[in-house]
């Protein structure tokens, strides 16, 4: 129906246009029936508001001329909008310092809320509504208006616009915030005093990151305005990456009962708690009586400039829901003197061509209950208006002026206008911007001559706001934020709670005091709206197949990984020496184990070693007492006493093991264990010999190989063989000494600090030089047992090379089987092992003898056979 009428009226438009061709004067065919209000002055301009909010038409049946609309519903706020432009208008008049010595006029029109009434107030504006003129050769003479002030909706903007933009015809509109109205090719002549959309839909991005919400609903209405904040939402939602609609629903034009329970149980079901809604004052009432009936409770209410500070939604049976309401808000502005303006209304003091249909008379029927004209019969229901009733008597939103914003928007729009013209007309002659630098004529002034002064308009209101426009005629964009609050007493206060504006960059700088802020849930907290909680720093987030980027799983970091930021993508590694903390949200040094003096196992170890010294020294202390006993003197005692004092050695050795690995530690640590344990064998395994050849001494003709197992050479064949060890030590420290390492190959969390054997070559030959001199010992031994003394000492050591062999041979698969600390504490074990079994089976029957035994030490009782 609106398209419909769109082009009934462009045809009707045009068909006078080419009549002018035929004959020397125009007639208007057809004088539109419209709610209208006029002024007369030099300068005219016009104004489109929204004075009713319905209209009725009658059915269209093309075979007969239609009927006239009629327009209901009166809109008090609709009409303070027109009397705002006229009061701009009449405080200009009486300002001498803009504009002297012109009168403006105007001539405002109510467009109903319907695109075909809007565009016919429009035409009507741009033509004139003279029913004839003549025509004149030179085409003399002003338009019947220079500029229009008005058009709210941005459907009618984009309609009306379309056309006059064609005839260059200044429209400022305060209300229309489409932001494809910026498109200059196509509305050439459209400015507006409110922020564009675009700006709106950024400054409530900005508003969901301030208060972290992530998910969030978004209703529109189903127009231009409503689909091209769409466009835009989705758009700059996508680019941000951040934030998600849960939901888009588009709400109906028409009161559509089911379509609206539809929207409502999607709000109802949806996990997201804040609900955005860029729609008009009669969407939200729809919306909102469905939602009081299903009593859908709990939701953050986020409101566009439409409907944010609407008065009609602020009802105790809306309230409830819409308590704590946050909202985009037109800029609030002070006009003084308007109320006193408003107060001086009176039907009989406008000068209206049209009085039957003019504005004032139906405001103050509307407001009084009265009727100017009584038809017959009505007298007793209806009474008779006088036009001298006093408005200050009637409770009306007319003179609640505490929220002055659409208002505030038109009074800049006249100023505009009026600065524009007021520049237009201080141009000197010869110094103009038109053809041959000429200037413009009051008498003969044309629209597109003010839309030049119109771009370039630049003036600051008395509020102390700058009024200028940008390349797409936009003004300088900022926004209030406010809050519904609903006191204890009934009354609704809608507050401001901060401001949003654009910067030089481009950016916006957001502004909220969040202790004004009243919020419509327990304890007043602020509300929650995400698909996913954030993923904490130890966690990741990762996406859920087909889900928004809002809805993820929150995985915890691997080993050795860590995030320490909210919502990361991905974990990092530590660097090398680095390991994950518990919590895996930052990077802590990786534990440095050895071996230490401190830990249980070290403790025992030391322990062990010490109490095997101990044990040494003992046992030594009772051979220097007991030296001269037979016992002790058998078989060399002096290869006895170096026995125990090599034994000692190992004992104490192990301790190079245990601790922090040092370079020092670590070249004496293997060099001092090979050494003291060649030491140890070799005594044993002279002692063999000489136990082997003092048997064979004891034959007829053995007597001769005494002679090479003398003291002298029980010695030298000690030195002999130990110094063969101390040899492959040496050149194994020359050329390849073993140095501390820290390993961080058996471990991710934790580094081995060990001492790295420097030549694997060096530390085989040690062992195999200490395992070849053992099994040869055992050999001899083993050849001994069975010599027939009483106490043969050929089979103590017989078995203590039993349990030398075994332990050492035990060692070799532990140790290279064994990571870290443990082949420190494995090598500490067999040399505490091997050593303990070599003093136990050597010199604990002898100590037996000595201490329990002493009648059994006899050279009779070791002899004996």
């Amino acid at each position: 129906m609106h398209f419909m009428s769109y082009v009934y009226l462009l045809l009707f438009f045009l068909s006078n246009h080419f009549d002018t061709a035929f004959t020397s004067s125009c007639k208007l065919w057809k004088k539109f029936f419209l709610n209208q209000l006029h002024k007369p002055g030099d300068v005219v301009l016009g104004g489109l508001f929204q004075v009713h909010h319905e209209s009725d038409f009658p059915k269209w049946t093309f075979t007969s001329k239609p009927k006239q609309h009629r327009c209901k519903s009166f809109d008090i706020s609709g009409f303070r909008f027109a009397m705002t432009m006229a009061f701009a208008i009449d405080e200009i008049n009486k300002n001498t310092s803009i504009l002297p010595n012109v009168t403006l006029g105007y001539s405002l029109f109510d467009n109903c809320v319907t695109l075909i009434v809007g565009f016919s107030a429009a035409l009507s504006l741009t033509n004139g509504q003279d029913e004839q003129f003549l025509l004149q050769n030179n085409c003399l003479g002003s338009p019947p208006v220079l500029g229009i002030v008005g058009v709210a909706s941005s459907t009618f903007s984009v309609a009306i616009a379309d056309v006059l933009g064609l005839y260059k015809m200044p429209i400022v509109s305060h209300f229309a915030t489409c932001s494809c109205l910026t498109d200059r090719q196509r509305f050439p002549s459209f400015f507006r005093t409110i922020p564009s959309d675009s700006f709106q839909v950024r400054a409530m991005i900005n508003i969901l990151k301030h208060f972290a919400w992530t998910w969030v609903g978004l209703l529109v209405s189903d127009d231009d305005y409503g689909i091209h904040v769409a466009r835009s939402f989705q758009s700059d939602l996508t680019y941000s990456g951040e934030r998600c609609l849960a939901y888009l629903e588009v709400l109906p034009w028409e009161n559509n009962l089911s379509k609206i329970a539809r929207i409502v149980n999607v709000i109802k079901t949806s996990t997201a708690r804040v609900v955005m809604v860029f729609a008009h004052e009669f969407n939200m009432i729809h919306l909102m009586e469905e939602v009081s009936r299903q009593n859908v409770t709990g939701r953050q209410w986020i409101a566009s400039e439409a409907w944010s500070t609407a008065s009609v939604l602020q009802t105790s049976r809306f309230m409830p829901y819409l308590s704590g309401t946050l909202g985009i808000a037109v800029r609030r502005g002070e006009m003084p003197g308007l109320r006193e303006f408003l107060l001086q209304i009176r039907p009989n003091k406008n000068n209206s061509v049209n009085y039957g249909n003019s504005m004032v008379k139906q405001f103050w029927e509307y407001m009084f209950q009265c009727k100017f004209d009584l038809k017959s019969g009505s007298e007793n229901r209806v009474e008779h208006c006088t036009g001298e009733e006093d408005i200050e008597n009637v409770e009306t939103v007319l003179l609640d002026l505490s929220n002055l914003r659409a208002e505030y928007n038109i009074y800049k729009a006249v100023y505009a206008l009026a600065h524009a013209l007021n520049n237009m007309l201080q141009c000197e002659p010869g110094r103009g911007p038109f053809s041959g630098n000429s200037c413009a004529v009051l008498q003969r002034i044309e629209p597109w001559q003010l839309l030049h002064y119109l771009k370039n308009v630049n003036f600051t209101t008395s509020f102390g706001d700058q009024v200028s426009f940008d390349e797409n005629g936009d003004a300088l964009p900022i926004y209030d934020i406010v809050n519904w609050h609903w006191l204890s007493d009934g009354r609704i206060k809608v507050q401001n709670v901060g401001v949003v504006k654009s910067l030089v960059s481009y950016a916006e700088k957001l502004t909220i005091d969040e202790d004004k802020i009243f919020w419509n849930f327990e304890s007043n907290q602020l509300p929650q709206s995400v698909c996913s909680k954030n993923c904490l720093p130890g966690t990741h987030m990762t996406m859920k197949k087909g889900e928004p980027v809002c809805c993820f799983d929150c995985i915890p970091c691997s080993d050795g990984t860590i995030s320490n930021k909210t919502d990361s993508l991905m974990c990092s590694s530590c660097p090398q020496n680095f390991w994950s903390s518990s919590q895996r949200d930052h990077c802590v040094p990786k534990k440095l184990e050895f071996l230490s003096y401190h830990e249980p196992l070290g403790i025992c170890l030391t322990a062990a070693s010490l109490l095997g010294t101990f044990m040494c020294a003992v046992i030594l202390g009772i051979f220097i007492c007991h030296r001269y006993t037979p016992i002790v003197r058998a078989n060399n005692s002096e290869l006895s006493f170096l026995l125990l004092v090599s034994l000692k050695l190992c004992f104490l050795c192990s301790l190079l093991f245990i601790g922090r690995p040092k370079l020092w530690t670590c070249q004496l640590r293997h060099a001092s264990f090979g050494i003291s344990f060649v030491l140890s064998v070799s005594c044993i395994l002279v002692k063999t010999m000489v136990v082997l050849a003092v048997f064979r001494a004891s034959k007829p003709g053995g007597g001769a190989i005494l002679k090479w197992f003398g003291t002298v050479q029980q010695r030298g064949t000690d030195i002999v063989l130990t110094s063969i060890q101390a040899a492959i030590c040496t050149v194994w420290l020359v050329f390849a000494s073993p140095v501390p390492y820290k390993n961080t190959q058996y471990y991710n969390d934790k580094i081995v600090y060990e001492c790295v054997v420097g030549s694997t070559l060096g530390f085989s030959l040690l062992l195999g030089y200490i395992g070849s001199l053992a099994i040869l010992s055992f050999l001899l031994a083993f050849l001994a047992r069975n010599l027939p003394d009483s106490f043969n000492e050929a089979k103590l050591i017989t078995f203590s090379m039993v349990i030398f062999c075994a332990v050492w041979a035990a060692f070799v698969p532990a140790y290279v089987n064994s990571p870290g600390k443990y082949a420190d504490a494995v090598e500490v074990f067999a040399i505490l092992a091997s050593s303990f079994g070599l003093l136990v089976a050597l010199f604990g029957p002898k100590c037996y003898i000595i201490l329990l035994r002493p009648e059994k030490n006899t050279k009779k009782g070791i002899m004996g056979r």
